[in-house]
């Protein structure tokens, strides 16, 4: 590209599009042949003619900014180049309004108006979907001659199918409407004068600086901070949801806006650049507010146009185009995707410095209230400056810890641990300055810090404290210490996982998972279940906290993670003090990590040899305790409704189940302990039905019933099959919502046999219903109790339960023969292209029952995978005895327990390799229709 093109575009970013002049002509000549004939019911045609011209030229120019941001890679010069498409837009359609439509050849002191650009588009930048504020400013009340022009503007501009916010005001209405209200002052804030009466403008600025602005700074910075608190509780509090939100997200646009928006309230600057002469940024702190701007609007302007409307949201399946189109590559270890989400979070976390630097700025202005340690926002009592009686390099500045000096960090570069060990223990917020001086002095932490002995002690009493360490370990992270500390950590910083499973950040996950575990230890969490009882029996808590600190350490290696990880545990855990006992136990804890919840999700905790392999691995309890503990942290901090009660009860069970068999004990006489235990605690609980009833209620379960189904449920089911005896139903069905997993639970109450799996599971494709779990349970007469969890599709509850009972109608005409599901199936499931690909895996093996062949089938979830799975057991003659379904986000993993029609395991590779085929043609059937 040569200079003068290049200068060219910046000059006139649209002149090689179209030549405006070139336009206007077409245009005017549009005009005088379609009022050739008088005005008079012209208007209307007139408008739509220019309305569909301009929306040509308007879709050619988006075309244009799309290949040159393509072309050189700058967001924020592609939304000046749609601003200032936009400007040329409206002002040709003004001229053509006022030259032809309502000529004032001698206008009066009240036929004066300026359009004014506001909000984001008053600010010159514009993405390929966002809405243009206008504001039509008048010196006095609306007059025939200034509405009609407006109007003109208006319905052109709607012609074109633009989104258009309008405002008509004068100068007075928007002073006292500003004052009112603060989304009009913000809007105000940026107007930019597009055309028209500049006096007119000026007058506007003038008397909004005055009158509006000055005196009220502290009013303004409180509501666009409250503002910010509601849009985040909105979008996510975290910045590292791995579905961010480009615009509303934290650490998004819009976080800069705010920024800006203060800053230019407060200091009164119009770029930010003079943030610098003010002393709120230094040059490079600049530098990265541009930096990070321009790379938000190049995200957001490209998810505009691949999008084809006003996408905010950064989904899974716009991601790996967005990481082609941004030139994103692979690393070993890292997909492209997982690359350029990586560069998306540390921006937005540098987004998030910028926040702090500014809001330590505001708060010496005294324009802020001081946070504590929790960040709740709330004007506290200001204590004085008081040292620290630890280290005389520290001092308590309004309750925040700050540095004496700014040698602190430079005369003992521990110091840079110390100051979180000292915030912790002191419960203390950290003041800005601090944090920012931190960061400059990253540089600091070298091997020698590293290694040194108090280094890693304080770090170990911050990781392993009983009050907050999930907030410092965050702040730490923040600011850039610990993964300078521990480079293994930084490695993994803003590391994102491509799919489903995982809501957040690696780093993120971990610094979550301990919080989790502080709360297993404090007891805040009832539902995190047997974790709470175990971890107060444990024997030493400090190596717990290192595993799960270190658990998914080893992420985006080549290898696998756990056992990665186990290594990189064997070479921190002496650094951290850790004893050679200690660092075998931590090491086996990650490398075991997943190993727990696995078996327990996804074989039969009934049978004995399921028990016996698992107890092989833990090989002693206090591993097993200390293995379900972290076990249940890292469930509960993968994200929002992963963890349940099912999960909880299963992992109790296989804790229990397992204990005998490691001690030594005799495993039937605790089951029926366990079992006789649940029994009476249903009896307490259905307290109001007769004895007789009670008993012959729980003659009708099986043993595994009452140890894997918790209390609540127990009770639910015994109800809901009460009525429908009492009702006479063959065949009953109930449902639930469950709001906090995303959920419809379905349970279905029928005649045991063969297919009915598989007919509840096709009845669910038929109606579009996506399984995520089953509970599949057997009644000692002969009856089914199968607990179906289906994602959500509507809103509304009432949507969802009709939903429900149109599956339940649809399995009673499948078992009555009136309908064929196969067909129904075919026609009802979508065909769609996918952002995830999962390799499909079969595996049959013969050694994990003692009875059944246990059959393993994994790869990419979708709609009706689970019919076509049971409905191809059916047909190679196999009896499902069990079966286990688990989704993992994107990845299904179901187990079946199956032998042949005589009762017996498969046997011979030749009968394996076809169920391995057959199994793994269902997998690959909606790959091949989508590539069809």
């Amino acid at each position: 590209m040569t200079d003068t093109r290049r200068r060219r575009r910046t000059d006139h970013p649209f002149k090689e599009l179209f030549d405006i002049d070139v336009l206007r002509e077409e245009l005017t000549a549009l005009a005088r042949q379609v009022l050739d004939n008088g005005k008079a019911g012209r208007e209307i045609e007139l408008r739509g003619q220019m309305a569909r011209r301009l929306k040509l030229a308007y879709q050619q120019g988006h075309k244009t900014a799309e290949r040159w941001l393509m072309e050189e890679g700058s967001g924020r010069r592609c939304a000046e180049r749609l601003s200032r498409l936009q400007d040329e837009i409206i002002a040709l359609v003004h001229e053509l309004a006022v030259k032809f439509l309502y000529p004032s050849d001698n206008p009066s002191t009240a036929e004066r108006m300026a359009i004014v650009a506001v909000g984001g588009y008053g600010r010159g930048l514009m993405a390929p979907g966002s809405d243009t504020d206008i504001l039509f400013l008048l010196p006095y009340k609306q007059t025939a001659w200034g509405e009609s022009v407006a109007e003109a503007i208006l319905y052109v501009l709607w012609d074109m199918g633009l989104k258009v916010g309008h405002a008509t005001r004068s100068v007075d209405e928007c002073i006292r409407q500003a004052r009112a209200d603060m989304t009009i002052r913000t809007a105000l804030l940026e107007a930019r004068l597009l055309l028209g009466e500049k006096s007119l403008f000026e007058e506007l600025t003038v008397r909004f600086d005055k009158e509006v602005v000055q005196g009220t700074a502290v009013e303004f910075v409180a509501a666009k901070l409250a503002e910010r608190e509601d849009r985040l509780k909105r979008a996510g509090q975290s910045r590292y949801v791995v579905e961010p939100n480009v615009k509303d997200g934290k650490g998004g646009l819009r976080d800069l806006h705010t920024l800006f928006w203060i800053a230019k309230y407060v200091y009164r600057v119009h770029e930010t650049r003079d943030l610098v002469a003010k002393g709120v940024f230094t040059p490079e702190e600049a530098v990265v507010f541009r930096r990070c701007e321009d790379f938000l609007w190049s995200v957001r302007c490209h998810l505009h146009f691949l999008a084809g409307k006003a996408e905010e949201r950064l989904s899974f399946d716009l991601q790996r185009e967005m990481a082609e189109r941004l030139g994103y590559t692979a690393h070993p270890g890292l997909k492209d995707v997982e690359r350029f989400m990586k560069h998306y979070f540390l921006v937005a976390k540098d987004v998030g410095d910028l926040t702090a630097i500014v809001s330590a700025a505001l708060e010496e202005r005294h324009d802020k209230p001081v946070p504590r340690l929790n960040r709740v926002i709330a004007r506290l009592r200001r204590s004085p400056r008081r040292a620290l009686k630890e280290s005389t390099d520290f001092i308590v500045d309004n309750d925040r810890i700050n540095v004496a000096d700014a040698s602190a960090f430079g005369r003992d570069p521990v110091n840079l641990i110390r100051i979180f060990h000292l915030a912790g223990k002191h419960g203390l917020a950290f003041h800005p300055d601090a944090m920012r001086l931190a960061t400059r002095s990253l540089k600091l932490i070298d091997q020698r810090v590293r290694e040194n002995p108090e280094a890693n002690k304080l770090f170990l009493e911050i990781l392993c404290s009983r009050e907050t360490p999930e907030i410092v370990l965050r702040r730490m992270n923040e600011t850039g210490v610990l993964g300078r500390f521990i480079p293994e950590f930084g490695r993994v910083v803003a590391m994102m996982q491509f799919n489903m499973y995982h809501s957040y950040t690696v780093d993120e996950h971990l610094i979550r998972a301990i919080g989790v575990l502080g709360q297993i230890e404090r007891g805040d969490r009832p539902d995190l279940g047997l974790a709470n009882e175990l971890v107060q029996q444990i024997k030493n808590r400090t190596l717990l906290y290192v595993a799960v600190f270190l658990h998914d350490i080893a992420k985006g290696r080549p290898e696998d993670h756990s056992i990665a990880g186990a290594r990189v545990a064997r070479k921190l855990c002496p650094r951290f003090g850790l004893s050679p006992v200690d660092t075998d136990t931590v090491a086996w804890l990650i490398e075991q990590h997943l190993t727990m919840s696995t078996i327990a999700q996804s074989r039969d905790l009934s049978d004995r040899k399921t028990i016996e392999n698992f107890a092989s691995v833990v090989q002693n309890l206090e591993r097993m305790k200390l293995l379900l503990i972290l076990t249940t942290a890292d469930i509960r901090a993968v994200g929002p409704g992963v963890w349940n009660n099912w999960k909880s009860q299963l992992l109790r069970t296989l804790y229990y189940e397992t204990e005998p068999v490691i001690t030594g004990g005799f495993s039937e006489s605790n089951r029926n302990q366990r079992v006789a235990r649940a029994q009476a605690e249903f009896r307490a609980a259905m307290a109001d039905w007769p004895p007789e009833e009670i008993e012959a209620y729980l003659s009708r379960h099986y043993q595994t019933y009452w140890l894997q189904t918790d209390r609540e449920q127990q009770a639910e089911h015994a109800r809901f099959i009460r009525a429908a005896e009492a009702e006479g139903r063959a065949l009953a069905t109930t449902a639930h919502t469950d709001a906090a997993r995303g959920v419809t639970e379905l349970t279905v109450f029928a005649p045991d046999h063969p297919k009915l799996l598989a007919v509840i599971a096709g009845a669910c494709a038929s109606a579009g219903a996506h399984i995520v779990d089953a509970q599949i349970s057997t009644t000692t007469d002969g009856r089914a109790l199968d607990t179906i969890s289906l994602t959500r599709a509507f809103e509304q509850d009432s949507d969802e339960l009709r939903r429900t009972e149109r599956i339940a109608a649809a399995i009673q005409k499948s078992l009555a023969g009136e309908i064929r599901l196969p067909e129904i199936v075919a026609k009802r499931i979508p065909k769609r292209p996918r952002a995830f690909t999962v390799e499909p895996e079969v595996t049959l093996n013969n050694s994990w029952s003692n009875r059944h062949t246990v059959v393993e089938v994994s790869g990419l979830d979708r709609p009706g995978l689970l019919y076509g799975l049971t409905q191809t057991l059916s047909r190679l003659n196999l009896n499902i005895a069990s079966a286990h379904i688990a989704t993992f986000g994107e990845r299904a993993v179901d187990v079946f327990y199956v032998t042949d029609l005589m009762g017996a395991k498969i046997i011979g590779a030749a009968r394996h390799s076809a169920i391995r085929r057959a199994l793994l043609q269902v997998l690959d059937a909606d790959d091949e229709a989508n590539a069809a």
